[in-house]
């Protein structure tokens, strides 16, 4: 029996991860799977584990208030040791482009485990945009066996760099498994804190805000915020929804130019599936998230990107997201044009999305069988 060990420590890498597992869990006669959380998120982490019924098998709890990555990356690394001695897994799984997902691959080759990386190849080719992501995965794709790219631009990046393209298959991204086995069942079964969002809402117009990428914070955040704020004023019969990330270099500044708008809805952290709800009920989005950019042409929802490089570039080429960078004049435009212009808004839309058909784990499910000389039943 082939042993799978599954290291994620952030809400995005448990989302994506979820379905993944899920697969392998179907086959008990080929694989064996334990899973290992750093917890580098802890609350918000949680939250996607119960939703998609998961337990953790080892949980370092490494989760420390005002945490930097320093001591994060060296705390994995050496947590990391007695679980891989223990399980002594053949096949480790990170995800992404995590400080867990770059300190875990390392601990993994390590210990001799073949490392496998889901959503592989991604690239901005600036290593501070965005911070530390671009290194740590440039760094586990050096470190990695197999390599699980979303897209065909994706392993075309990793060719670039010598990688075996043997090593290399395109699948989709998981995210977009993970969506569709969600979407359904989060709007059947609303929350009850979605019911009290829902009635606040009625039937007004919504644009969902996310935000909280490092290299905008600071003077970023503040033309952000002054931008929605315009948006907002431009018209208080629609609503923007924020959720507002934990960290206080968000906090303030969206506290601050914000909290006093009347259409403006300042709200915690969203669980994994009132936040599908919250995509599925909006119009357009604005983030910086990178997940959203994959998840949002799924729902038929335009996204526009406060990141003025993305490594998600097929999705520009698609023209289901735009650019806008924290430019304040380029965000409050493009969003007006958006809700005013009809045609385009319908255009946007309707466009396939470039990530996948939700076959993503399929596919990375029977290459690891092939690997081992097993047919899937």
């Amino acid at each position: 029996m082939t042993k799978n060990l599954f290291i994620f420590g952030t809400r995005p890498e448990a989302i994506k991860m979820a379905p993944l597992i899920k697969a392998f869990q179907k086959h008990p006669e080929i694989f064996s799977v334990k899973i290992c959380v750093t917890a580098q998120h802890r609350e918000m982490l949680d939250q996607v584990l119960d939703f998609f019924e998961i337990t953790a098998d080892y949980d370092l709890d490494l989760m420390r208030p005002n945490q930097n990555l320093y001591t994060l990356t060296a705390n994995i690394i050496t947590e990391m040791m007695p679980v891989l001695e223990k399980f002594q897994p053949d096949y480790v799984f990170v995800h992404g482009d995590t400080t867990t997902t770059m300190a875990g691959s390392i601990a993994s080759f390590y210990s001799g485990a073949k490392v496998c990386h889901v959503e592989a190849g991604l690239r901005t080719h600036n290593k501070l945009s965005p911070f530390p992501e671009e290194i740590n995965r440039q760094i586990t794709g050096r470190i990695c066996d197999y390599h699980f790219a979303p897209t065909m631009t994706s392993k075309q990046n990793l060719i670039q760099e010598n990688i075996n393209e043997d090593t290399v298959l395109v699948t989709g991204n998981t995210v977009i498994d993970a969506l569709q086995h969600s979407v359904e069942r989060v709007i059947q079964e609303p929350s009850t804190h979605i019911k009290k969002i829902s009635k606040t809402l009625s039937n007004k117009e919504v644009i969902l805000v996310t935000g909280h990428r490092r290299e905008n914070h600071g003077d970023g955040f503040i033309r952000i915020c002054e931008a929605l704020k315009a948006i907002a004023l431009n018209n208080k019969e629609r609503f923007i929804v924020y959720p507002v990330h934990l960290n206080p270099k968000v906090q303030e500044p969206v506290n601050r130019i914000l909290a006093h708008i009347e259409n403006v809805l300042l709200i915690e952290p969203m669980a994994y599936q009132d936040f599908i709800w919250m995509m599925n009920r909006s119009k357009i989005i604005i983030t910086d998230s990178g997940g959203v950019q994959e998840e949002a042409p799924s729902l038929g929802k335009p996204v526009l990107v406060m990141r003025d490089t993305t490594e998600r570039p097929e999705a520009v080429e698609a023209g289901t997201v735009v650019l806008v960078g924290t430019n304040k004049e380029a965000i409050i435009n493009e969003t007006l044009d958006l809700l005013s212009n009809t045609e385009r808004f319908e255009k946007m839309s309707k466009l396939h999305n470039p990530y996948g058909d939700g076959k993503a784990c399929e596919r990375i499910v029977d290459f690891i069988a092939k690997l081992e000389g097993k047919t899937l039943t």
